[in-house]
């Protein structure tokens, strides 16, 4: 129902006063504000300089009919949504299309029912006012998404920009390590060379071990600068899997030696071809192997598998150091993230490398501690 606080204004045009005076009397006992026009020129002129909430128009008029009047406030902006019943003696059919044509909501014939006049009346004022209060609640909304659209502009913007500074840190890091670095082997390198007491050849080989670990660190940075930045557009080619694993080895255990126990290879297919990028891959393993002799210590067992299926290439790493602790647990692949990602402590890059390495191959990382204890990584490759 209607809101019996609220006067709603309505405008009737018709040219037979009579008409006017009988639509005015049941109207206003019903509380509507009525205002009433004889002609459509009329009528136009009015509701230029007054708002209602509907219009009855009567369409057999001298000069200008209602269908004419009705396109006419439907072409105004300011009158385009008000709602127009037409005022007809005509029931035919061809007059109620082209009043629907002409842009009118409803039709009303003559004599009038005054209870399907009341009815019709209040319906379509009461569409209207749920038609103005749905587009104030649209408008109301779009306002809201605009807001929050720019918040999230921002936002993406600041995110932006923080991984900029953190890739540019990585580069800054990994470009500005390299030169004393290389300088700090070439002195170690001399040292060795002269006469050199234990004491001192503790020292020596102590700063060797931290320069080589500082050098993997900026590779690592760098290696992760480029494929963050998409500065490196890798080649992928059809390989032998063991073709990159077993040279990977042999330079493990020539570099390595005396820091682990053992490592094993093994493989269910000895013809298993998958397009990889082999400089990656290798890095992968490179890391893997660096980080169980690091925290495993000498008398850790390395095992490498390589398995298949149907869709996949499976590359399993296991170790049976201290495997992952629960912090690191929940932020495998996070880059500098509290302690080192696969053990306690560490620059915290290599699984995230790897993860980022495995991403550029389509492919998957698979992280988990072993029921017998220490760590079982999977690389999982696409057929």
């Amino acid at each position: 129902m209607a809101e019996p606080s609220k006067k709603y204004k309505i405008l009737i045009v018709d040219d037979i006063p009579k008409n006017i005076q009988i639509l005015g009397n049941i109207l206003s006992k019903e509380h509507y504000q009525i205002a009433y026009s004889q002609s459509g020129e009329q009528a136009l002129s009015i509701t230029r300089h007054q708002m209602f909430d509907l219009i009855l128009l009567d369409i057999m008029m001298p000069d200008m009919d209602g269908f004419e009047v009705c396109k006419a406030l439907k072409k105004d902006p300011k009158t385009a949504d008000i709602p127009v019943i037409f005022l007809t003696a005509k029931a035919d059919m061809d007059s109620i299309v082209k009043g629907f044509a002409a842009g009118g909501q409803d039709y009303i014939t003559k004599p009038f029912n005054t209870s399907e006049l009341l009815a019709r009346t209040e319906t379509h004022i009461l569409l209207h006012e749920q038609k103005i209060a749905l587009a104030e609640m649209n408008e109301k909304l779009e306002e809201r998404v605009r807001k929050r659209t720019k918040q999230l502009e921002e936002a993406y913007k600041r995110l932006n920009q923080l991984e900029k500074a953190k890739t540019d840190f990585l580069d800054i890091i990994s470009h500005e390590l390299r030169t004393p670095l290389n300088g700090i082997t070439g002195l170690t390198t001399l040292l060795n060379l002269t006469q050199l007491s234990d004491e001192q050849q503790e020292y020596i080989q102590y700063l060797e071990e931290v320069a080589k670990r500082l050098t993997k660190f900026s590779e690592t940075a760098l290696l992760i600068t480029d494929m963050k930045t998409n500065q490196s557009q890798p080649d992928f080619l059809p390989t032998r899997i063991e073709y990159v694993v077993e040279p990977t080895l042999k330079q493990f255990e020539k570099t390595y030696e005396g820091k682990y126990q053992s490592v094993g290879f093994e493989m269910d297919d000895d013809d298993l071809l998958v397009a990889v990028n082999t400089t990656l891959v290798k890095k992968s393993l490179e890391m893997l192997l660096d980080n169980a002799c690091k925290f495993g210590g000498p008398k850790v067992n390395i095992r490498i598998s390589i398995s298949s299926n149907k869709n996949n290439i499976i590359l399993a790493f296991e170790d049976d150091g201290p495997g992952f602790s629960k912090v690191s647990q929940k932020r495998l692949f996070e880059l500098f993230s509290a302690g080192d990602v696969i053990h306690e402590e560490g620059s915290g890059l290599s699984l995230a490398a790897i993860k980022l390495i495995m991403d550029y191959h389509n492919g998957k990382i698979e992280v988990q501690n072993k029921k017998e204890g220490g760590a079982l990584i999977r690389l999982i490759f696409s057929r």
